[in-house]
């Protein structure tokens, strides 16, 4: 379908691919391949070799890191325009995260000789992926952070306003995107007994309602109030 070719995709808009010529956007198009993913697949897993990027044309991928423990966790959630797999590839490295769909999802696979070629012959798009890397980076040190400054009470509160602005709310009121209350704990840094009770905490203080994994947010302010320590 012509609006699936990269030249016609407004999903670029988002990443670095919008920095291409439209000839070059014509030889990734001739390259990639389109691939759907149920949720709970694996997109791809710490340690592997990739070949190429993922752009998310659809969905939401949790990038995770295992723990020497065997605990994931979550570093990133990487929703529709995302490129996923920059650093590996311009690194020649293993991937050091695991990328899972959160819910159904389609990618585009970018092989890495597509991306290689143009970091050499177009000094925008190797900016443009520069300041991508850079922006990850940011985002990596807000994490640590957060880990380090704020209480569990805080970082769970914080991850459900999060959820809210970026992914919405359906026409119930409950968070577009469901996560499971093991991922949640694994945002957030901490047991999942503990954001288990957390979350009972908030119910009962009026902060949020639930209906089986399902979660909405009931006083939008109070959360707030929260996470800025008041």
């Amino acid at each position: 379908m012509e609006n699936s070719r990269c030249e016609n995709c407004i999903i670029r808009q988002f990443n670095s691919l919008r920095a291409m010529s439209k000839e070059e956007l014509k030889k990734v198009s001739d390259s990639k391949t389109t691939k759907k993913l149920k949720k709970g697949e694996p997109l791809f897993e710490e340690g592997d070799k990739l070949n190429g990027v993922f752009c998310v044309r659809n969905g939401v991928s949790k990038l995770s890191k295992l723990s020497p423990n065997g605990k994931d966790q979550i570093v990133k959630l990487a929703t529709k325009g995302e490129v996923i797999g920059q650093r590996s590839v311009i690194a020649e490295e293993s991937a050091n995260l695991s990328a899972i769909a959160v819910s159904d999802m389609e990618v585009c696979f970018i092989p890495k000789e597509s991306i290689n070629t143009t970091l050499q012959s177009n000094p925008n798009f190797t900016l443009e992926v520069l300041r991508h890397m850079a922006h990850d980076l940011k985002e990596a040190d807000d994490v640590i952070v957060n880990m380090s400054q704020k209480t569990v009470k805080q970082r769970v509160a914080e991850a459900f306003l999060y959820l809210k602005n970026n992914f919405g709310e359906d026409e119930e009121g409950f968070l577009t995107l469901t996560l499971s209350r093991e991922d949640i704990s694994n945002v957030v840094g901490t047991a999942t007994e503990s954001a288990i009770r957390i979350i009972s905490d908030f119910k009962k203080q009026g902060l949020i309602h639930t209906s089986g994994k399902r979660i909405g947010i009931k006083n939008q302010k109070k959360l707030q109030e929260l996470v800025d320590g008041f």
